[in-house]
This record gives structure tokens, sequence and C-alpha cells, in this order.
């Protein structure tokens, strides 16, 4: 059996399986709120529709992980909705949907990368770190749970970095 991973881009018809990767360890924080079901309910009119992207991993044919990038602003994108199955964690995957996010945000020429987080996901927020992510002010949150804030600027230059780790 092949166990390569592959991101594919989202259609529709992964609605639910986004909304369950996502709700599962929002749900195991107890950190789902409102927003988030608004965003999971219909991922295609709050990120697809107004610019943004949502990848999925998928192995042997099964969809294992995901993540957005939500357009908020000019040249501000905000990573969101990063997810890997339980049994898939720990293989890379996260890095193969950043590295993907990345690599779109560039062609996109965005400026910085923005994202919420909660200081209890201590294995997400390194990896944010090791991609050169920043702790700011956790202000201006669509989310009352999230009380860490992090961003990466942007330029031609790091994104080629990023991609090199």
């Amino acid at each position: 059996m092949n166990n390569e991973v592959r991101v594919i881009d989202y259609r529709d018809e992964y609605q639910p399986i986004f909304k369950k990767l996502n709700l599962e360890w929002l749900d195991h924080y107890e950190l789902t709120e409102s927003h988030d079901l608004e965003v999971l309910n219909d991922p295609r009119e709050t990120i697809l529709n107004k610019g943004g992207v949502i990848y999925l991993a998928s192995c042997n044919e099964m969809i294992v992980g995901s993540a957005a990038l939500m357009n908020e602003n000019e040249g501000i994108y905000q990573l969101a909705k990063m997810a890997v199955m339980k049994d898939f964690r720990g293989r890379g995957i996260s890095r193969l949907l950043i590295d993907k996010c990345l690599e779109k945000a560039g062609e996109f020429h965005a400026k910085k990368i923005i994202l919420f987080s909660n200081h209890l996901l201590l294995t997400a927020i390194r990896l944010y770190e090791k991609y050169g992510f920043k702790h700011v002010d956790a202000k201006d949150s669509p989310f009352e749970t999230a009380d860490i804030k992090m961003e990466l600027e942007l330029s031609p230059v790091n994104i080629l970095e990023q991609n090199i780790k």
C-alpha cells in the first residue's frame, strides 16, 4: 500500500471531512466557537469566494489533513483551519500543508500571513515559530478563545527560504 501523502485542492464534496477534521481538535481542546462553525459549514462562501484557498492532505485516497489561507485584506492572509487526523500526526503533513500555503501566498503576492491560536496548542505554535512566525498582540481576533496571534512578514526571499527548510 502506498502511504504517500499528497496535497490536493479542496472541492465542495470534501466539506464534511474538512469540518470533521477541524472539529476533532477544536472539540478536544474545547475551543469550538460559532465563527469556526460558520467557516466549517460553508467554506466555499467564507474562504474560497473571498479570494482564499483550502488545501487537503490525502493519503491512500483518504483526507487526513487540511489548511486554508483566508484573504483578510490587501496583501494579508490568515493561515487557518490547520488540522491533521490524530492517527497521521507526526508524519510531516502539517509542514506539507504550510509549504503549499506559503507557495500560494507567494503567488498571491501576499505581504503578511497572520494566524490565531491558543496557548494549549504547543506543538502547532512551535511549528509556526520554526517557519518564522512571530508573536504579536492578540488583538482583532475573530475568536474569543484565541489568546495568541502570530505574523509572518513575507518577501520573495523569505518565501523561498521557508520552502528550503
